[in-house]
């Protein structure tokens, strides 16, 4: 692991596995969540013979907690700063799980896309989450007001319930999830700033990045649950196939928020597919047929 730092200070926690030579995949982790929620990808990705790069966002995880920046600007400069220090600048295919798809379409308008060749939206906030005049499929924001009431009265009641509609607990799933899995990221949570959480939050409710979507000019990967309740798709996986020329969509039917863990092995499988079919010519391909 690595600790770099960004231009304003704030350390990061950096994770590398994977051949040093090989294609960089740079995976951006969910709200509130850390790096690790990434291990099985990363594992599967690296043993294909990918450079794959997974980093704690400010202010979660093992990162520091600073009392500012916790917005899509300074999250995409973060990016760019994880980019420029482990030396992904050429061939980098971004990886974002919920709002960590805010991150990709920020850093292609904001950065220009820089070093960039792929993109993949799994669970992704892009789009736009909040409910408006010209996006009735959005969240209403009294929904965002009681989320933010519950955390600020008891934090750690709210994120023991949050995570049963995260993980499906409360949808019919065909691969529910473990105890240990709902703890792992209870306890993940407690290791985040109260602060950053809130404000990551409002980020991510009411940044529109329909905007930001006409910047993103590569192969486009869209994964999406369709009985997502967290992050509806309607207003998020369904604008970005719409608004990114050629982008796929892979509706995972009947699937909830966090489907990097109830459809593990098909995610592993989609996100293999995708890359070796949207330049990973450094890839070797019996590499890829092995993980897969």
């Amino acid at each position: 692991m690595t600790i770099i730092q960004t231009r304003d200070g704030t350390n990061i926690y950096v994770k590398e596995w994977g051949p040093s030579e090989g294609r960089p995949v740079v995976l951006i982790h969910g709200w509130p969540l850390s790096a690790d929620s990434w291990d099985p990808q990363m594992i599967a990705l690296a043993d294909a013979g990918y450079r794959t790069i997974a980093y704690d966002r400010r202010g979660f995880g093992r990162s520091d907690q600073p009392s500012d920046g916790n917005d899509y600007d300074t999250y995409s400069d973060d990016l760019a700063d994880v980019l420029k220090a482990t030396g992904a600048s050429d061939d980098v295919a971004l990886v974002g799980f919920s709002m960590g798809g805010g991150e990709i379409a920020r850093y292609m308008s904001r950065h220009g896309g820089k070093g960039v060749s792929s993109a993949i939206f799994v669970s992704s906030v892009a789009g736009y989450m909040l409910k408006t005049p010209d996006n009735p499929d959005g969240v209403p924001q009294e929904t965002f007001d009681e989320m933010t009431k519950g955390m600020k009265d008891d934090f750690r009641k709210f994120f023991t319930g949050f995570f049963k509609d995260f993980y499906g607990r409360t949808v019919d799933s065909a691969s529910p999830v473990s105890d240990e899995q709902l703890d792992w990221a209870w306890q993940t949570t407690m290791h985040a700033g109260l602060r950053n959480i809130l404000q990551a939050a409002d980020a991510f409710a009411t940044t529109d990045f329909r905007p930001d979507l006409d910047h993103v000019k590569v192969p486009t990967l869209v994964i999406h649950g369709t009985a997502d309740q967290t992050v509806p798709i309607e207003a998020t996986g369904h604008v970005v196939a719409e608004k990114v020329p050629g982008a796929k969509l892979i509706e995972y039917e009947g699937e909830p928020h966090a489907v990097f863990a109830t459809q593990q092995d098909r995610l592993t499988r989609d996100l293999l597919d995708f890359l070796s079919g949207a330049g990973a010519g450094k890839v070797r391909a019996e590499n890829l047929e092995a993980a897969s």
